[in-house]
């Protein structure tokens, strides 16, 4: 059981890593023009989903996916873009909710991201399953250094 639990996180993680960017973008509050995050970062979403679709297309390169592999491809990518509505907390509702509805509603709030989070686990795992032993490695090295660089990432800001 406890292999399995271990399987997953780093199946989580290593999504985690080839989404951190969008999924950071895509949480983030709205912010004026010029106006500055939580942590004096300006963020700017277009630039932050501009950036992960870069590194796909990157690791699409480094990957030399095959025509063969094109479909696995074209939906791993697609899977990999941020749902078109992400649930917000909307503070002055919550505040207005007894204590366990506040409660029922960020179980549901967390329940969808973690359908989410499944959403993308499966389609990288069904991606993978179509690559060769050589582009398995390339995956592997390159999701694992996406996923320390948004660990640095997020310590430098959470530190």
């Amino acid at each position: 059981m406890k292999l399995n639990a271990r399987r997953y996180l780093m199946a989580a993680a290593l999504v985690a890593g080839i989404t951190g960017v969008t999924a950071i973008a895509q949480t983030q509050p709205p912010v004026a023009a010029g106006a500055e995050g939580k942590h004096g970062h300006h963020f700017d979403r277009a630039k932050m989903a501009e950036r992960a679709s870069q590194r796909l297309a990157d690791l699409k390169q480094k990957l030399q996916v095959t025509p063969a592999q094109e479909a696995a491809w074209t939906s791993f990518a697609n899977a990999m873009q941020p749902p078109a509505q992400r649930p917000r907390v909307d503070r002055e509702a919550m505040a207005r909710m007894t204590t366990p509805d506040r409660i029922d509603h960020m179980r549901s709030l967390r329940e969808q991201r973690q359908a989410e989070m499944d959403r993308r686990a499966d389609a990288t795992k069904a991606f993978y399953a179509q690559l060769s032993a050589e582009q398995k490695k390339t995956f592997d090295d390159e999701t694992a250094r996406m996923f320390q660089r948004g660990g640095r990432h997020m310590h430098r800001h959470h530190g």
